[in-house]
């Protein structure tokens, strides 16, 4: 076993400037670390099997799920099962850092969702 960080893990880009860290890759699960830049938002999405929990790290985010916008600020999470409509938005002026635990792994397992 070694230690896992964003310093050692596989890196990836995403969306407009933002950054992830794959922290654990399996088919069973994935634990990724993302970071936004202020004024950046994902397309909202659902997963036809995985479930998703997100915990904030650092900065203030909204999470919208299924139509209600959530804040979320450091030390706060949020689960998001399966088939629900959702997507993440940095609305501040400082990057956001956050985890996102999926469970089995979310890669390929992402439809678009209408908008709102």
């Amino acid at each position: 076993m070694s230690v896992i960080s964003p310093d050692n893990a596989e890196h990836y880009f995403w969306g407009d400037s933002c950054d992830g860290w794959h922290l654990v890759r399996e088919p069973s699960l994935g634990v990724i670390e993302e970071q936004m830049p202020p004024g950046t938002s994902e397309v909202r999405h659902y997963h036809q099997k995985a479930r998703q929990f997100f915990y904030i790290l650092s900065g203030a985010a909204e999470m919208e799920i299924d139509g209600r916008d959530v804040p979320l600020m450091p030390g706060q999470g949020v689960h998001i099962p399966p088939g629900v409509p959702h997507c993440i938005r940095n609305k501040s002026a400082e990057p956001v850092r956050f985890l996102v635990v999926s469970h089995p792994h979310s890669h390929g397992d992402r439809v678009p969702a209408p908008a709102i």
